[in-house]
């Protein structure tokens, strides 16, 4: 994969409305979702409870199966810092989460995965949810490049940190394709390391 492979600057499709403040990473997965031994069948785990709970959950919603965009309140991710709860929003195939405000820890762990948490005002999310819940088939562009999230003629500005923006716009993300790019340079390091005798080892490949 390539750096151009991992440059995010617009991200089109529909939404899915999440309503409500504070959900944390346990409602987002449960804790038995940590039990799994890879990140595999995170998104069997989305909102598991909630929409066990509730048959009208969005999520079991047939009209919002094929969104890539999640529209959500304010403080989403609190709680622990679980990296599951982020795996079964991207393997679920969201590809841009836009609220009002979130944790800082999750914010991290999208980024990781080069899916933009972005914000825009109470006023706005308010209103797109709105929108969304009443016309699921609204088409939304996320520009990382303006700050703008589009639809129709309309648009709202948005918020991301510029180091997070930069970095998912210029596709240097993945940290592990960032240590794969350098290989040889981390060969050249590890030879000139003073470590005991027999390590490193003579080259390190990924």
């Amino acid at each position: 994969m390539t750096i151009d492979d991992l440059k995010i600057i617009k991200i089109i499709g529909t939404g899915i409305p999440i309503a409500g403040d504070n959900i944390d990473t346990d409602q987002i997965t449960p804790a038995d979702a940590l039990t799994e031994p890879t990140f595999d069948n995170a998104a069997n785990y989305l909102f598991r409870d909630a929409r066990q709970k509730d048959t009208n959950h969005p999520m079991n919603d047939s009209r919002y199966q094929e969104a890539s965009i999640i529209f959500v309140g304010k403080n989403f991710g609190c709680g622990s810092s679980r990296e599951t709860a982020p795996q079964a929003i991207k393997r679920y195939g969201i590809k841009v989460l836009i609220g009002e405000s979130f944790a800082a820890i999750f914010t991290g762990n999208c980024k990781a995965l080069g899916m933009p948490a972005v914000t825009a005002p109470h006023e706005d999310i308010a209103y797109l949810t709105g929108l969304t819940q009443k016309e699921p088939d609204t088409v939304y562009t996320v520009n990382l490049e303006t700050k703008t999230l589009n639809y129709g003629s309309s648009y709202v500005p948005i918020e991301i940190s510029e180091p997070t923006r930069i970095a998912l716009m210029q596709g240097s993300w993945n940290a592990l394709n960032e240590l794969k790019s350098n290989v040889d340079k981390i060969n050249e390091v590890a030879r000139r390391m003073a470590y005991p005798a027999g390590f490193p080892p003579s080259s390190y490949n990924f």
